[in-house]
């Protein structure tokens, strides 16, 4: 079960014309209501998408009974890796479980296991993080060394991302304050844009259960999209922008290098379509890639 993702969460909190406009593709109109969509979209960082934090929220509105209850379900996983894990990678499992904020607070955040403690080898920590995985309870989303298809067959996996099951729970891991929900922008910029890189993945996870998704990183490290999927014979990069900041120097370069049939940039920006690129609002993107995933499988192509 994958966590309700942005558009599920807008229905549970009754804002069906909210959803039903973000379907409609008509961005004049979308653009209208962009300050309703961002203080949804910054409930929803806070809360998640796990269904009874969601339910609580839609019934109450309250952001200490939701952390409350995000609280309980991490406490309720970490007890789950004493009672089901093998006792000998209980304590791996659990030093790898804590240093995920900081894995993602970093501006590079492909996962280094030296952060977990120095002298931290991968051979050490292979079964803790296979067991989180297995368990649902870790997304891990490994480089690809080139852009074409199939994605599959260009796998570097000895260079990966890893992300928590919810963005919520990230949220409630960090301790993130409720204040920080009264500036217009600052959760989407918070701990490097963290946050903003987690929602997103479970917007491309959560609706789409059989999309594989990948990261993309240059051979000399100067350009890295953060997100690289695949829709029948063509790739599609997605770059990640927490803020308005709209400088694609990455996105530039792996559309010179493999000529990708759309590139998608989704930051705090409005909707707007150039030749080569698509910029989505970040409340947009789970509709938006619905729509396209949706089109490729009408078309075939």
């Amino acid at each position: 079960m994958h966590p309700l993702s942005f558009h599920e969460f807008m229905l549970a909190l009754k804002k069906d014309r909210l959803g039903e406009l973000m379907q409609s593709n008509d961005w004049e109109l979308i653009k209208n209501f962009k300050n309703e969509y961002i203080e949804l979209l910054k409930q929803y960082y806070f809360v998640g998408g796990m269904p009874e934090a969601v339910r609580q929220f839609a019934e109450n509105r309250d952001f200490k009974e939701v952390r409350d209850i995000q609280k309980a379900i991490l406490l309720a996983y970490e007890q789950d890796f004493s009672k089901h894990a093998p006792n000998d990678i209980v304590p791996r499992i659990r030093m790898l479980w804590n240093s995920i904020p900081a894995q993602l607070a970093k501006e590079n955040k492909k996962f280094i296991y030296g952060i977990i403690r120095q002298g931290a080898r991968s051979k050490d920590y292979e079964l803790a993080l296979a067991w989180l995985i297995d368990c649902g309870l870790l997304h891990k989303i490994n480089r690809v060394t080139k852009s074409a298809v199939p994605l599959k067959a260009y796998e570097d996996f000895s260079a990966f991302k890893l992300f928590l099951v919810d963005v919520g729970l990230l949220a409630a891991m960090c301790n993130l304050d409720t204040r920080i929900l009264l500036d217009q922008y600052s959760v989407f910029e918070e701990f490097k844009g963290a946050l903003t890189e987690q929602y997103v993945l479970n917007q491309l996870i959560g609706s789409h259960h059989n999309m594989d998704v990948y990261y993309w990183s240059a051979e000399n490290a100067r350009a890295e999209i953060d997100f690289l999927i695949q829709l029948g014979v063509h790739t599609i990069p997605i770059e990640v922008k927490a803020e308005e900041n709209l400088q694609s120097k990455s996105l530039r370069t792996i559309n010179d290098k493999y000529k990708p049939k759309i590139s998608i940039r989704t930051s705090m920006s409005d909707f707007r379509k150039e030749n080569w690129l698509i910029n989505l609002p970040l409340y947009a993107i789970d509709e938006y890639i619905l729509r396209i995933v949706t089109s490729n499988s009408n078309t075939g192509n």
